[in-house]
Protein backbone atom coordinates (compact mmCIF):
# COMPACT_ATOMS: atom_id res chain seq x y z
CA UNK A 1 0.00 0.00 0.00
CA UNK A 2 2.89 2.30 0.66
CA UNK A 3 3.16 4.83 -2.01
CA UNK A 4 -0.08 4.85 -3.53
CA UNK A 5 -0.58 8.28 -4.75
CA UNK A 6 -4.42 9.58 -4.55
CA UNK A 7 -5.03 13.36 -4.87
CA UNK A 8 -8.33 15.25 -3.35
CA UNK A 9 -9.52 18.10 -5.13
CA UNK A 10 -12.18 19.80 -3.04
CA UNK A 11 -12.47 23.72 -1.91
CA UNK A 12 -13.25 23.01 2.11
CA UNK A 13 -10.17 23.01 3.56
CA UNK A 14 -11.19 21.03 7.07
CA UNK A 15 -12.07 18.44 4.77
CA UNK A 16 -8.95 18.65 3.00
CA UNK A 17 -6.98 18.04 6.07
CA UNK A 18 -8.88 15.52 7.80
CA UNK A 19 -8.87 13.40 4.81
CA UNK A 20 -5.14 13.88 3.74
CA UNK A 21 -4.27 13.20 7.59
CA UNK A 22 -6.49 9.92 7.63
CA UNK A 23 -5.24 8.49 4.40
CA UNK A 24 -1.69 9.13 5.13
CA UNK A 25 -2.57 7.20 8.31
CA UNK A 26 -3.34 4.43 6.05
CA UNK A 27 0.08 4.33 4.35
CA UNK A 28 -1.05 6.31 1.14
CA UNK A 29 0.78 9.58 -0.39
CA UNK A 30 -1.56 12.55 -0.74
CA UNK A 31 -1.62 15.50 -2.69
CA UNK A 32 -4.25 18.00 -2.32
CA UNK A 33 -5.84 20.80 -4.41
CA UNK A 34 -8.62 23.50 -3.59
CA UNK A 35 -9.50 24.30 -7.38
CA UNK A 36 -9.93 22.84 -10.33
CA UNK A 37 -6.96 24.84 -12.43
CA UNK A 38 -4.52 23.41 -9.04
CA UNK A 39 -6.17 20.20 -9.52
CA UNK A 40 -5.36 19.08 -13.08
CA UNK A 41 -1.86 21.00 -12.76
CA UNK A 42 -1.71 18.75 -9.58
CA UNK A 43 -2.31 16.01 -11.52
CA UNK A 44 0.25 16.08 -14.36
CA UNK A 45 3.04 16.90 -11.86
CA UNK A 46 1.77 14.13 -9.43
CA UNK A 47 0.25 11.52 -11.55
CA UNK A 48 -1.68 10.09 -8.96
CA UNK A 49 -3.33 6.26 -9.18
CA UNK A 50 -6.86 7.40 -7.45
CA UNK A 51 -8.66 11.04 -7.12
CA UNK A 52 -10.83 12.13 -5.00
CA UNK A 53 -13.14 15.18 -6.67
CA UNK A 54 -15.86 17.41 -5.54
CA UNK A 55 -18.78 18.30 -7.92
CA UNK A 56 -18.74 22.08 -6.61
CA UNK A 57 -15.36 24.02 -6.89
CA UNK A 58 -15.22 27.77 -7.21
CA UNK A 59 -13.53 27.82 -10.36
CA UNK A 60 -15.46 25.14 -11.79
CA UNK A 61 -18.01 21.97 -12.12
CA UNK A 62 -16.54 18.99 -11.11
CA UNK A 63 -18.41 17.35 -13.81
CA UNK A 64 -16.25 19.06 -16.55
CA UNK A 65 -13.38 18.55 -14.33
CA UNK A 66 -14.55 14.93 -14.77
CA UNK A 67 -14.27 15.07 -18.34
CA UNK A 68 -11.27 16.61 -18.59
CA UNK A 69 -9.67 14.02 -16.52
CA UNK A 70 -11.38 10.98 -18.57
CA UNK A 71 -9.62 12.89 -21.70
CA UNK A 72 -6.23 12.88 -19.99
CA UNK A 73 -6.78 9.02 -19.58
CA UNK A 74 -7.58 9.07 -15.87
CA UNK A 75 -10.07 6.30 -14.99
CA UNK A 76 -9.99 6.22 -10.67
CA UNK A 77 -12.20 8.92 -9.81
CA UNK A 78 -14.15 8.80 -7.03
CA UNK A 79 -16.73 11.68 -6.96
CA UNK A 80 -18.18 13.26 -3.75
CA UNK A 81 -20.56 16.25 -2.71
CA UNK A 82 -22.98 17.25 -0.43
CA UNK A 83 -25.63 17.95 -3.77
CA UNK A 84 -26.81 14.11 -4.67
CA UNK A 85 -29.63 13.08 -7.22
CA UNK A 86 -30.35 11.02 -9.58
CA UNK A 87 -29.35 13.40 -12.68
CA UNK A 88 -26.08 14.12 -11.17
CA UNK A 89 -25.66 11.11 -10.16
CA UNK A 90 -26.24 9.42 -13.63
CA UNK A 91 -23.91 12.42 -15.45
CA UNK A 92 -21.20 10.79 -12.95
CA UNK A 93 -21.52 7.96 -13.66
CA UNK A 94 -21.65 8.72 -17.18
CA UNK A 95 -19.16 10.78 -17.27
CA UNK A 96 -16.20 7.62 -16.29
CA UNK A 97 -16.58 8.04 -12.75
CA UNK A 98 -15.36 4.85 -10.55
CA UNK A 99 -17.39 5.87 -7.55
CA UNK A 100 -19.66 8.31 -6.04
CA UNK A 101 -20.17 9.09 -2.95
CA UNK A 102 -22.45 11.99 -0.89
CA UNK A 103 -21.20 13.98 1.79
CA UNK A 104 -20.66 13.80 5.06
CA UNK A 105 -17.99 11.23 3.84
CA UNK A 106 -17.93 7.89 5.72
CA UNK A 107 -14.05 7.70 5.71
CA UNK A 108 -14.29 3.47 5.88
CA UNK A 109 -16.66 4.09 2.59
CA UNK A 110 -14.13 5.93 1.35
CA UNK A 111 -11.05 3.64 1.94
CA UNK A 112 -12.93 0.70 0.61
CA UNK A 113 -14.11 2.73 -2.54
CA UNK A 114 -9.72 3.77 -2.85
CA UNK A 115 -9.20 0.10 -2.28
CA UNK A 116 -11.16 -1.23 -5.28
CA UNK A 117 -9.88 1.96 -7.03
CA UNK A 118 -6.38 0.52 -6.89
CA UNK A 119 -6.97 -3.04 -7.25
CA UNK A 120 -8.54 -2.14 -11.04
CA UNK A 121 -5.57 -0.19 -11.94
CA UNK A 122 -3.74 -3.05 -13.40
CA UNK A 123 -7.25 -4.45 -15.21
CA UNK A 124 -7.72 -2.96 -18.95
CA UNK A 125 -10.09 -0.16 -18.78
CA UNK A 126 -13.02 -0.97 -20.66
CA UNK A 127 -13.00 1.68 -24.11
CA UNK A 128 -14.48 4.80 -24.23
CA UNK A 129 -15.08 7.08 -27.69
CA UNK A 130 -14.13 10.08 -27.23
CA UNK A 131 -16.27 13.07 -27.72
CA UNK A 132 -19.60 11.43 -26.68
CA UNK A 133 -22.60 14.05 -26.06
CA UNK A 134 -21.93 14.64 -22.06
CA UNK A 135 -24.33 17.31 -21.76
CA UNK A 136 -27.53 16.87 -19.19
CA UNK A 137 -30.39 14.96 -20.95
CA UNK A 138 -33.95 15.66 -19.84
CA UNK A 139 -35.32 12.53 -18.16
CA UNK A 140 -38.91 12.34 -18.54
CA UNK A 141 -40.63 11.70 -15.18
CA UNK A 142 -38.35 12.31 -13.13
CA UNK A 143 -37.16 9.66 -10.78
CA UNK A 144 -37.32 10.58 -6.67
CA UNK A 145 -34.46 8.93 -4.01
CA UNK A 146 -31.90 10.03 -1.70
CA UNK A 147 -32.10 5.98 -0.39
CA UNK A 148 -28.89 3.49 -0.49
CA UNK A 149 -30.86 1.66 -2.75
CA UNK A 150 -32.48 4.31 -5.27
CA UNK A 151 -28.27 5.67 -4.79
CA UNK A 152 -26.91 2.60 -6.49
CA UNK A 153 -29.55 2.15 -9.05
CA UNK A 154 -28.84 5.92 -10.43
CA UNK A 155 -25.74 4.12 -10.52
CA UNK A 156 -26.52 1.45 -12.45
CA UNK A 157 -28.78 3.71 -15.03
CA UNK A 158 -25.87 5.71 -15.74
CA UNK A 159 -23.40 2.86 -16.59
CA UNK A 160 -26.59 0.71 -18.94
CA UNK A 161 -26.99 4.17 -20.68
CA UNK A 162 -23.31 3.44 -22.25
CA UNK A 163 -24.30 0.05 -23.79
CA UNK A 164 -27.08 -1.75 -25.56
CA UNK A 165 -26.93 -5.05 -22.97
CA UNK A 166 -30.79 -6.20 -22.65
CA UNK A 167 -32.16 -4.96 -19.02
CA UNK A 168 -34.91 -6.86 -16.52
CA UNK A 169 -36.17 -4.34 -14.31
CA UNK A 170 -37.72 -6.37 -11.07
CA UNK A 171 -40.24 -4.13 -8.60
CA UNK A 172 -43.67 -4.79 -7.47
CA UNK A 173 -46.25 -2.97 -9.25
CA UNK A 174 -45.96 1.06 -8.60
CA UNK A 175 -42.38 1.31 -7.94
CA UNK A 176 -41.94 2.94 -11.08
CA UNK A 177 -40.15 0.67 -13.46
CA UNK A 178 -41.28 2.25 -16.78
CA UNK A 179 -39.50 5.38 -15.09
CA UNK A 180 -36.15 3.63 -14.81
CA UNK A 181 -36.20 2.35 -18.12
CA UNK A 182 -37.01 5.43 -19.88
CA UNK A 183 -33.90 7.17 -17.65
CA UNK A 184 -31.60 4.52 -19.28
CA UNK A 185 -33.34 5.17 -22.69
CA UNK A 186 -33.69 9.52 -22.58
CA UNK A 187 -29.65 9.42 -20.84
CA UNK A 188 -28.27 6.91 -23.42
CA UNK A 189 -26.91 8.41 -27.29
CA UNK A 190 -30.36 6.78 -29.10
CA UNK A 191 -32.16 9.26 -26.67
CA UNK A 192 -33.67 10.62 -29.96
CA UNK A 193 -35.10 8.03 -31.56
CA UNK A 194 -38.82 6.19 -30.12
CA UNK A 195 -39.16 4.90 -26.42
CA UNK A 196 -41.71 2.29 -27.68
CA UNK A 197 -43.84 0.75 -24.85
CA UNK A 198 -46.23 -2.10 -24.25
CA UNK A 199 -47.83 -3.69 -21.51
CA UNK A 200 -47.73 -7.25 -21.85
CA UNK A 201 -50.68 -8.07 -19.37
CA UNK A 202 -53.57 -6.27 -21.30
CA UNK A 203 -53.17 -7.67 -24.56
CA UNK A 204 -53.92 -11.14 -25.46
CA UNK A 205 -52.80 -13.99 -28.29
CA UNK A 206 -52.58 -12.91 -31.64
CA UNK A 207 -52.96 -9.37 -30.61
CA UNK A 208 -49.85 -8.87 -28.70
CA UNK A 209 -48.06 -11.14 -31.01
CA UNK A 210 -49.44 -8.27 -33.67
CA UNK A 211 -48.14 -5.55 -31.41
CA UNK A 212 -44.59 -6.36 -30.80
CA UNK A 213 -43.97 -7.70 -34.20
CA UNK A 214 -46.66 -6.60 -36.45
CA UNK A 215 -48.59 -8.40 -38.90
CA UNK A 216 -49.61 -9.21 -42.53
CA UNK A 217 -52.55 -8.58 -44.91
CA UNK A 218 -55.20 -11.90 -43.93
CA UNK A 219 -53.20 -12.91 -40.89
CA UNK A 220 -56.19 -13.41 -38.33
CA UNK A 221 -59.59 -12.18 -38.76
CA UNK A 222 -60.13 -8.58 -38.99
CA UNK A 223 -56.30 -8.24 -40.65
CA UNK A 224 -57.25 -5.60 -43.38
CA UNK A 225 -53.92 -4.72 -44.48
CA UNK A 226 -50.63 -5.04 -43.37
CA UNK A 227 -49.28 -3.34 -39.61
CA UNK A 228 -45.47 -2.90 -38.57
CA UNK A 229 -45.09 -3.97 -34.94
CA UNK A 230 -43.15 -2.27 -31.82
CA UNK A 231 -39.84 -4.05 -32.75
CA UNK A 232 -40.06 -2.00 -36.16
CA UNK A 233 -40.81 1.28 -35.08
CA UNK A 234 -38.37 1.29 -32.36
CA UNK A 235 -35.88 1.76 -35.30
CA UNK A 236 -32.34 2.21 -32.88
CA UNK A 237 -34.48 3.18 -29.93
CA UNK A 238 -35.95 0.73 -26.84
CA UNK A 239 -38.91 -1.47 -26.69
CA UNK A 240 -39.92 -1.58 -23.25
CA UNK A 241 -41.98 -4.91 -22.38
CA UNK A 242 -43.53 -4.18 -19.16
CA UNK A 243 -45.23 -7.56 -17.32
CA UNK A 244 -42.60 -9.92 -19.39
CA UNK A 245 -44.02 -12.34 -17.34
CA UNK A 246 -47.22 -12.18 -19.29
CA UNK A 247 -46.34 -13.48 -22.53
CA UNK A 248 -47.68 -16.67 -23.87
CA UNK A 249 -45.67 -19.47 -23.85
CA UNK A 250 -45.75 -20.13 -27.29
CA UNK A 251 -44.58 -16.42 -28.35
CA UNK A 252 -41.81 -16.65 -25.72
CA UNK A 253 -40.20 -18.52 -28.71
CA UNK A 254 -40.09 -15.58 -31.22
CA UNK A 255 -39.12 -13.49 -28.50
CA UNK A 256 -36.15 -15.38 -27.60
CA UNK A 257 -35.23 -15.73 -31.63
CA UNK A 258 -35.63 -11.75 -31.46
CA UNK A 259 -32.81 -11.63 -28.66
CA UNK A 260 -30.31 -14.43 -30.06
CA UNK A 261 -30.84 -13.06 -33.75
CA UNK A 262 -32.57 -9.65 -34.08
CA UNK A 263 -34.77 -11.12 -36.37
CA UNK A 264 -38.41 -11.85 -36.86
CA UNK A 265 -41.12 -12.43 -38.61
CA UNK A 266 -44.42 -10.45 -38.86
CA UNK A 267 -47.41 -12.48 -38.02
CA UNK A 268 -48.26 -14.40 -41.51
CA UNK A 269 -45.52 -13.35 -43.20
CA UNK A 270 -42.45 -15.03 -44.35
CA UNK A 271 -39.94 -12.47 -45.22
CA UNK A 272 -36.98 -11.98 -42.32
CA UNK A 273 -36.93 -9.02 -40.66
CA UNK A 274 -34.50 -7.11 -38.40
CA UNK A 275 -34.72 -4.62 -35.71
CA UNK A 276 -31.28 -2.71 -33.82
CA UNK A 277 -34.19 -2.04 -31.09
CA UNK A 278 -32.92 -2.82 -27.63
CA UNK A 279 -34.93 -4.63 -25.28
CA UNK A 280 -35.96 -3.56 -21.86
CA UNK A 281 -38.27 -5.44 -19.87
CA UNK A 282 -39.96 -4.96 -16.48
CA UNK A 283 -41.83 -8.06 -13.99
CA UNK A 284 -43.27 -7.74 -10.95
CA UNK A 285 -43.64 -12.07 -10.88
CA UNK A 286 -40.56 -14.09 -9.60
CA UNK A 287 -39.52 -15.09 -13.43
CA UNK A 288 -37.00 -17.56 -12.19
CA UNK A 289 -39.81 -19.80 -10.13
CA UNK A 290 -41.96 -19.10 -13.20
CA UNK A 291 -39.36 -21.46 -15.30
CA UNK A 292 -39.26 -23.73 -12.69
CA UNK A 293 -42.82 -24.43 -12.93
CA UNK A 294 -42.45 -24.51 -16.33
CA UNK A 295 -44.67 -21.59 -16.92
CA UNK A 296 -41.53 -19.33 -18.22
CA UNK A 297 -38.61 -20.28 -21.02
CA UNK A 298 -35.71 -20.96 -19.11
CA UNK A 299 -33.52 -19.93 -22.09
CA UNK A 300 -35.43 -16.85 -22.32
CA UNK A 301 -34.76 -16.29 -19.02
CA UNK A 302 -31.01 -16.18 -18.94
CA UNK A 303 -31.20 -13.87 -22.44
CA UNK A 304 -33.09 -11.38 -20.42
CA UNK A 305 -31.69 -11.36 -16.92
CA UNK A 306 -28.26 -9.92 -18.62
CA UNK A 307 -28.32 -6.84 -16.40
CA UNK A 308 -31.13 -6.24 -13.52
CA UNK A 309 -32.08 -3.72 -11.76
CA UNK A 310 -33.92 -4.51 -8.96
CA UNK A 311 -36.26 -1.43 -7.68
CA UNK A 312 -37.25 -1.41 -3.88
CA UNK A 313 -40.56 -1.44 -2.67
CA UNK A 314 -41.69 2.00 -0.75
CA UNK A 315 -41.97 0.72 2.20
CA UNK A 316 -38.14 -0.43 2.32
CA UNK A 317 -37.37 3.12 1.78
CA UNK A 318 -39.30 5.17 4.04
CA UNK A 319 -36.94 8.11 3.82
CA UNK A 320 -37.48 8.84 0.61
CA UNK A 321 -41.62 9.43 1.38
CA UNK A 322 -41.29 13.19 2.51
CA UNK A 323 -38.99 13.78 -0.98
CA UNK A 324 -42.20 11.73 -3.09
CA UNK A 325 -44.20 14.16 -1.19
CA UNK A 326 -43.16 17.44 -2.13
CA UNK A 327 -42.31 15.94 -5.78
CA UNK A 328 -45.96 14.52 -6.16
CA UNK A 329 -47.52 18.05 -4.87
CA UNK A 330 -45.73 20.01 -7.44
CA UNK A 331 -46.91 17.63 -10.05
CA UNK A 332 -50.52 17.63 -8.69
CA UNK A 333 -50.32 21.81 -8.21
CA UNK A 334 -49.51 21.90 -12.03
CA UNK A 335 -51.42 19.81 -13.16
CA UNK A 336 -54.98 20.50 -10.72
CA UNK A 337 -54.08 24.33 -10.49
CA UNK A 338 -54.05 23.91 -6.79
CA UNK A 339 -52.08 25.52 -4.17
CA UNK A 340 -51.15 23.34 -1.92
CA UNK A 341 -47.49 23.98 -0.31
CA UNK A 342 -46.76 21.38 2.71
CA UNK A 343 -48.33 17.94 4.11
CA UNK A 344 -49.55 19.00 8.06
CA UNK A 345 -47.03 17.12 10.68
CA UNK A 346 -49.67 14.53 11.41
CA UNK A 347 -50.53 13.43 7.91
CA UNK A 348 -46.97 13.35 7.43
CA UNK A 349 -46.40 10.62 10.47
CA UNK A 350 -49.33 8.76 8.97
CA UNK A 351 -48.15 8.28 5.49
CA UNK A 352 -44.69 7.64 6.77
CA UNK A 353 -45.96 4.79 8.68
CA UNK A 354 -48.08 3.43 6.69
CA UNK A 355 -46.44 0.23 4.35
CA UNK A 356 -48.25 1.29 0.70
CA UNK A 357 -48.83 -1.65 -0.51
CA UNK A 358 -49.20 0.04 -4.12
CA UNK A 359 -46.18 1.84 -3.41
CA UNK A 360 -45.06 5.16 -5.24
CA UNK A 361 -48.35 4.81 -7.90
CA UNK A 362 -50.56 4.56 -4.44
CA UNK A 363 -48.81 7.71 -2.77
CA UNK A 364 -49.52 9.41 -5.84
CA UNK A 365 -53.02 8.68 -6.18
CA UNK A 366 -53.73 9.26 -2.51
CA UNK A 367 -52.19 12.64 -2.52
CA UNK A 368 -54.13 13.43 -5.43
CA UNK A 369 -57.69 12.53 -3.46
CA UNK A 370 -56.32 14.31 -0.99
CA UNK A 371 -55.71 17.38 -2.94
CA UNK A 372 -59.21 17.42 -4.05
CA UNK A 373 -60.69 18.27 -0.86
CA UNK A 374 -58.07 19.86 0.42
CA UNK A 375 -59.41 23.90 1.01
CA UNK A 376 -56.28 25.99 1.44
CA UNK A 377 -52.60 25.34 1.62
CA UNK A 378 -51.88 23.00 3.94
CA UNK A 379 -52.81 19.17 3.02
CA UNK A 380 -54.40 18.22 6.51
CA UNK A 381 -54.22 14.85 8.90
CA UNK A 382 -57.84 14.28 8.64
CA UNK A 383 -57.80 14.45 4.81
CA UNK A 384 -55.04 11.50 4.73
CA UNK A 385 -56.59 9.60 7.43
CA UNK A 386 -59.76 8.10 5.77
CA UNK A 387 -57.45 7.33 2.71
CA UNK A 388 -54.85 5.03 4.35
CA UNK A 389 -57.90 2.25 5.91
CA UNK A 390 -59.50 2.58 8.68
CA UNK A 391 -57.68 2.00 11.23
CA UNK A 392 -58.30 4.51 13.94
CA UNK A 393 -54.75 4.33 15.40
CA UNK A 394 -53.24 5.69 12.52
CA UNK A 395 -51.03 2.04 12.43
CA UNK A 396 -50.95 0.29 9.30
CA UNK A 397 -53.87 -1.47 8.58
CA UNK A 398 -53.77 -5.17 9.97
CA UNK A 399 -53.24 -6.39 6.40
CA UNK A 400 -50.28 -4.50 6.17
CA UNK A 401 -48.50 -6.28 9.72
CA UNK A 402 -48.41 -9.47 8.39
CA UNK A 403 -47.36 -8.54 4.64
CA UNK A 404 -44.00 -10.26 5.42
CA UNK A 405 -45.96 -13.55 5.57
CA UNK A 406 -48.18 -13.45 2.36
CA UNK A 407 -47.29 -13.47 -1.13
CA UNK A 408 -46.93 -10.89 -3.67
CA UNK A 409 -50.25 -12.08 -5.50
CA UNK A 410 -52.20 -12.24 -1.61
CA UNK A 411 -50.84 -8.48 -0.92
CA UNK A 412 -52.24 -7.74 -4.60
CA UNK A 413 -55.64 -9.35 -4.10
CA UNK A 414 -56.04 -7.85 -1.40
CA UNK A 415 -55.42 -4.93 -1.87
CA UNK A 416 -57.53 -4.63 -5.59
CA UNK A 417 -60.59 -6.06 -3.58
CA UNK A 418 -60.06 -3.14 -0.81
CA UNK A 419 -60.05 -0.03 -3.37
CA UNK A 420 -63.34 -1.95 -5.12
CA UNK A 421 -65.01 -1.73 -1.82
CA UNK A 422 -63.63 1.88 -1.16
CA UNK A 423 -65.43 3.05 -4.40
CA UNK A 424 -68.28 0.85 -4.24
CA UNK A 425 -66.97 -1.59 -7.12
CA UNK A 426 -67.29 1.39 -9.34
CA UNK A 427 -64.20 -0.01 -12.00
CA UNK A 428 -63.70 3.33 -13.11
CA UNK A 429 -63.22 4.86 -9.92
CA UNK A 430 -60.65 1.18 -8.83
CA UNK A 431 -58.52 1.94 -12.05
CA UNK A 432 -57.95 5.27 -11.70
CA UNK A 433 -57.01 4.94 -8.03
CA UNK A 434 -54.96 1.35 -8.65
CA UNK A 435 -53.46 3.20 -11.94
CA UNK A 436 -54.42 0.53 -14.10
CA UNK A 437 -56.07 0.09 -17.06
CA UNK A 438 -59.90 -1.66 -17.25
CA UNK A 439 -58.84 -4.46 -19.03
CA UNK A 440 -55.90 -5.09 -16.58
CA UNK A 441 -58.33 -5.21 -13.63
CA UNK A 442 -60.77 -7.51 -15.32
CA UNK A 443 -57.58 -9.71 -15.55
CA UNK A 444 -56.90 -9.68 -12.34
CA UNK A 445 -60.78 -10.05 -11.26
CA UNK A 446 -60.53 -13.27 -13.02
CA UNK A 447 -57.64 -14.13 -12.04
CA UNK A 448 -58.49 -13.60 -8.15
CA UNK A 449 -62.27 -14.66 -8.70
CA UNK A 450 -63.62 -11.77 -7.24
CA UNK A 451 -67.41 -10.49 -7.72
CA UNK A 452 -69.26 -7.69 -6.66
CA UNK A 453 -71.61 -8.35 -3.25
CA UNK A 454 -75.19 -9.46 -4.18
CA UNK A 455 -77.59 -6.25 -3.98
CA UNK A 456 -79.57 -6.18 -1.04
CA UNK A 457 -83.64 -7.67 -2.31
CA UNK A 458 -85.91 -5.15 -3.07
Amino acid sequence: MKGKRILIIDDELSLLESLEMYLQEKGYAVACAQSAVEGLNQCRRFDPQVIILDIRLPDGNGLEVLRQLTRLGRKNIIIITAFHDMDMTIEAMKGGAFEYLPKPIDVEELEQAVAKALQSVRRPAASRKPGLDRETVYVPGKVIGQHTTMKEIFKTVGMLSENRVTVLIEGETGTGKELIAKAVHYNSRYREHPFQAIDCSTIVGNLLESELFGHEKGAFTGASGSKRGKFELAGQGTIFLDEIGEIPFPLQAKMLRFLQEKEFERLGGERKLTSRARVIAATNRDLWSMVKRGAFREDLYYRLNVAVIRIPPLRERKTDIPLLIEYILGKINRELGTGIRRVEEGALKRMTAYSWPGNVRELENTLTQAAINTRGEVVLEEMVRPLLGKNPAGDPPARDAGARDQSLKDIEKEHILETLRRTRWHLGQACALLGISRPTLRSKLREYALSPPPRPAG
